[in-house]
């Protein structure tokens, strides 16, 4: 059911993909009544890949930019739509995965590029180094999430050229990527890990279908000020004071909201109403 009184409605939307996103995408926008067109021939994968052959040069957010632009290049339109995703470890809890995955929405009619995020620690992001005569249990191939998400396998230490196999889904084409990988290898290591392309990995299908909801809520939030689309959350300020001490704690006490187009910047209080930080996050009660 479209939303007559969103801006993006009925509006025609380049999308530029090689990795089935659209699957993901387009129902949010279907819901507003706008359209998402594939650009064809548009190689995404030359601005950087997860598995190591061609460089990740660019920011997340100006990778996806970069994206969109070029399925507005091939496609004419002055819409375009692009997500890109990077995983690591918690900056803060290391032992525990992150995953942060952004969209924009470029807009050369309005001169505007609307950005949207979603941090999760739920990917099924990982790897491991086998050495020669190394197997792949059960139970790491479980904690991957195999084979419903694919792996990828390469030859360590890595160099261009190298055999790299990627969306495997059978335990038979894993051992053999393994052992080819490993003859290439001049030390006969292997590296396996999650194939993060996401038409490879469920979850973060599923993150990206979220994002886009996310998305398609900030393009149609319009700035207080000059009425552009995109007004939203752009970051925070710490210092929510601590229940004990009554000192500024690291927790979030506000969270700031702005326009990309004329920079109105609204401050407002947590969203969730919490008005007292938990002692843990005071450096004075638990420092």
């Amino acid at each position: 059911m479209s939303d007559a009184g969103h801006p993006y409605t009925a509006t025609t939307i380049a999308l530029a993909t090689l990795h089935g996103k659209a699957e993901a995408l387009a129902p949010a926008f279907a819901a507003i009544g706008a359209r998402l067109v594939m650009a064809e021939g548009v190689d995404t994968d030359a601005l950087g890949t997860f598995s190591g052959e061609v460089e990740r040069r660019l920011p997340a957010l100006d990778a996806a930019i970069a994206k969109a632009r070029l399925g507005m290049a091939a496609t004419g339109l002055p819409l375009g739509l692009a997500t890109e995703g990077s995983f690591g470890p918690h900056p803060v809890i290391g032992f525990l995965p992150l995953h942060r995955e952004i969209a924009v929405l470029v807009d050369d009619t309005r001169g505007l590029v609307i950005a949207e995020w979603l941090d999760s620690h739920q990917a099924r992001y990982g790897g491991c180094l086998l050495q020669a005569g190394d197997t792949l249990d059960e139970a790491q191939l479980q904690r991957f999430g195999f084979p419903e998400h694919a792996l990828i396998v390469r030859s360590e230490p890595f160099a261009p050229g190298d055999p790299v196999c990627k969306g495997i889904r059978e335990r038979a084409a894993l051992d053999a990527a393994i052992d080819n990988c490993r003859r290439a290898s001049p030390v006969s290591q292997a590296w396996v890990e999650t194939d993060m392309r996401a038409h490879m990995n469920p979850t973060r299908m599923q993150r990206i279908a979220l994002l886009a909801e996310r998305l398609v809520a900030r393009a149609g939030t319009c700035c207080p000020q000059c009425q552009a689309p995109g007004f939203g959350k752009t970051g925070i300020v710490a210092g929510l004071p601590c229940a004990d001490c009554g000192a500024p704690s690291s927790a979030v006490l506000s969270e700031v909201a702005a326009c990309s187009a004329c920079g109105f910047r609204d401050v407002r209080a947590r969203s969730d109403g919490l008005t007292e930080a938990d002692p843990a996050q005071c450096d004075l009660c638990n420092p």
